[in-house]
């Protein structure tokens, strides 16, 4: 069967990145008719640095030239302030941590960016995700891809199977730096291109002096375990457990000259508490109870299962037992947890399948 007769009409989001670049010039060698989107998702503050999205549809523009696709440029900042952003700031006065990619996956890249690519009659969106959307006689699966460092199952445990359906990953069984050469290779301009880091929307900002923009800041106490103050906090949204920097904690009578770690939040009288201990029990958990829970083929594998389980990005997987009760679900590690984060999420792995996960709400029995 030749490449005109499998040849499929796929828009893939171009953001300017060599990932994205790679997989519209892989796709397009394989004979496929590809069309690229530029999605802009942010407009409050477009400063170099700060979400330059000008910049960036320069460079996703100069590669859709050079492969000779049309690019069309999309706004969904409307759709990300309301099903991202809003939702990223309500978590953080709630003294939680969001993770603000998992929503923008599920409700941008593969919810409005699909929508449009369908009504403009593609027949599949393709992006520069490393992971692997395979078909079987149960639905379609998502597994890591074939570069475990670079593997991003993480931030796509919440897409359903229609999104799965359509999505297509060109890169799933390369390596970064495989990548990086094919970009050399294809000559493409943005070949030399670093990666990006972070929140789009932050930027180069420090994070607390961003996120001053949209919640105002509530000093208070910072406390030892005991009760003994130990200097002032800047607001509780500004710290997450387990963080070392940015505390201003020092010169403490009677306490050693090593790191002060983020230990916990007493959110009712708005005290930040820390340790001198990388490993304070405080810090360390052996079950959490996750709530919302999403399944990849729409149900758990059984009531109660053993699988591996990361509670961050690029975390080494860790044995577990997960008990699913309703929409919630507690997961029990075989070894302590440290520094689990209510608002981030746990995911959840059998094999190369990503089986789903859901949202921390709490840590510890």
């Amino acid at each position: 069967m030749s490449a005109q007769t499998l040849s499929r009409r796929i828009f893939v989001g171009l953001s300017g990145g060599v990932d994205s670049a790679v997989a519209a010039a892989l796709l397009q060698r394989q004979g496929h008719a590809v069309e690229a989107v530029f999605m802009k998702n942010w407009e409050e503050d477009d400063a170099p640095g700060h979400c330059a999205a000008a910049a960036d549809l320069a460079d996703a523009q100069a590669v859709a030239d050079w492969l000779g696709i049309p690019l069309h440029a999309v706004n969904f900042a409307t759709e990300y302030w309301d099903h991202v952003f809003a939702h990223f700031l309500a978590e953080y006065r709630a003294g939680r941590t969001p993770n603000p990619d998992v929503l923008c996956n599920r409700e941008i890249k593969f919810r409005a960016l699909l929508d449009h690519a369908l009504a403009r009659g593609a027949e599949a969106i393709a992006t520069g995700h490393y992971a692997r959307a395979t078909p079987a006689a149960d639905g379609v699966h998502l597994q890591r891809a074939a570069d475990e460092a670079k593997d991003q199952t993480y931030f796509l445990y919440q897409l359903d199977q229609r999104q799965l359906g359509r999505a297509l990953f060109p890169l799933a069984d390369l390596t970064k730096p495989a990548v990086r050469a094919l970009a050399r290779e294809f000559g493409l301009p943005n070949h030399a291109r670093r990666d990006s880091t972070g929140i789009c929307f932050i930027g180069e900002r420090r994070f607390r002096d961003f996120l001053q923009r949209y919640l105002p800041a509530q000093p208070g106490d910072i406390e030892t375990p005991a009760g003994r103050r130990v200097g002032r906090h800047a607001g509780l949204h500004y710290y997450t457990p387990g963080q070392r920097h940015g505390l201003d904690v020092g010169g403490v009578r009677g306490a050693a000259q090593s790191p002060w770690f983020v230990v916990g939040k007493d959110l009712a009288r708005n005290v930040l508490v820390v340790a001198q201990d990388h490993d304070h029990p405080l810090l360390l958990a052996r079950s959490l109870r996750a709530t919302p829970v999403h399944w990849i083929l729409g149900a758990p594998p059984a009531a109660a299962f053993r699988c591996l389980a990361r509670c961050r990005h690029r975390q080494p997987l860790q044995d577990c037992r997960v008990e699913i009760a309703g929409e919630a679900a507690r997961v029990r590690f075989d070894a302590p947890q440290r520094a689990l984060a209510p608002g981030q999420s746990v995911v959840w792995y059998q094999g190369q399948d990503c089986l789903g996960g859901g949202v921390i709400d709490a840590v510890g029995d």
